[in-house]
């Protein structure tokens, strides 16, 4: 169906929550946007679509049957994902999806194979792929100045406060609810972003911090496509200053420090990120000789990914650009970050425990 490009996008938005609430912020905010309905069950969200002054139903189909929107925002809970793109789908209106893209991965292959076939995007909401520092860490890899890549370390440090858990966000006590699928499944987007595929996982976690049902910390091991191993570990309840919300400068809900929390090597050259240093020997040179870093992040703007996410997918549901990270792309990630859960469920490998005499 042919969209007209010269228009602001009308968008519907299906659940209120936090980042609901986010992209409807960022909605009023965007020219090139219109917000056209508000879908949720709480009274809460019926009584921001009345200040706002548009359509509230509790129904997503209804919606989209009523007021025939170029795209919908979905950012439901995950276990919604999959009826809400398939709803998406025969509405034939495009989708911004909130991440992960659907609760399984054959739920999102499922959802790539309606979109692909149907002609109707998904655009999966890992806004980081729309971070201008990720960018440019990417256009460096891709110059080749590392060499060939070798070894990569992430870390994604993070210390949640009790309220967290509490209330209606016990749910992030159980299985499901961890930083796993709700933080590393970011990391893991962002490496696949940089680095390429990852072929291999191998991973451990651990809930002993909180004694919750679910992990407070990981260990997770990766082998790329490309040969490179890395190396990531994560924790909700560290107190450092090592992670992509503290270092990017992203998101100004968090504290910003001077430090980065990815390092990416080659036989040429490092990087870091977000911060951008490119550590080399010089032609020639090795570990016996002088090393330097170049900063490579001069003219890089400071700017919020959610901005430049739902800017593209203006775009996308009027036709103009394709998904930057569709649902395929978004199924992959889903399926690395699952890999982490169920490696760490079989097990070590083999006992490290103390020698013996």
């Amino acid at each position: 169906m042919a969209k007209d490009s010269g228009r602001p996008a009308r968008i519907v938005v299906a659940g209120a929550g936090m980042i609901g609430r986010a992209h409807i912020e960022r909605i009023l905010a965007e020219p090139e946007a219109r917000l056209v309905g508000i879908v949720d069950v709480s009274a809460e969200a019926e009584a921001k679509a009345t200040v706002l002054g548009v359509p509230f139903r509790v129904d997503l189909t209804g919606m989209l049957e009523e007021t025939r929107p170029d795209g919908v925002v979905i950012a439901l809970p995950n276990q919604m994902h999959f009826a809400a793109g398939m709803a998406g789908v025969r509405a034939r209106v495009a989708m911004l999806m909130e991440k992960p893209v659907c609760e399984t991965v054959e739920q999102a292959l499922e959802l790539a194979r309606a979109s692909e076939e149907s002609g109707v995007p998904v655009l999966v909401g890992h806004h980081r792929r729309h971070s201008p520092i990720l960018r440019r860490a990417k256009e460096i890899l891709a110059s080749g100045r590392l060499g060939k890549m070798t070894a990569v370390n992430a870390l994604c440090w993070l210390l949640k406060p009790a309220d967290y858990f509490e209330g209606r966000n016990s749910w992030r006590r159980e299985a499901g609810g961890g930083p796993v699928m709700i933080n590393l499944i970011h990391v893991i987007d962002d490496l696949r972003n940089l680095c390429g595929e990852i072929a291999e996982v191998q991973a451990m976690t651990s809930n002993a911090a909180r004694g919750f049902a679910v992990e407070d910390t990981a260990g997770v091991i990766l082998r790329f496509a490309n040969g490179a191993i890395g190396t990531v570990t994560l924790s909700d309840t560290a107190a450092g200053p090592w992670s992509w919300e503290l270092t990017a400068g992203e998101n100004a809900a968090y504290p910003r420090t001077e430090e980065s929390c990815y390092f990416i090597a080659g036989t040429e050259g490092s990087l870091s990120v977000p911060r951008l240093e490119f550590w080399h020997h010089g032609a020639g040179g090795h570990w016996w000789t002088p090393i330097e870093a170049e900063r490579c992040g001069v003219g890089v703007e400071e700017s919020d990914p959610l901005v430049g996410q739902m800017r593209h997918f203006c775009d996308v549901a009027r036709g103009k650009a394709r998904p930057l990270l569709d649902a395929r792309g978004g199924a992959q990630t889903l399926r690395v970050t699952q890999a982490v859960l169920e490696a760490a469920g079989r097990g070590p490998a083999c006992s490290a425990g103390p020698c013996g005499e």
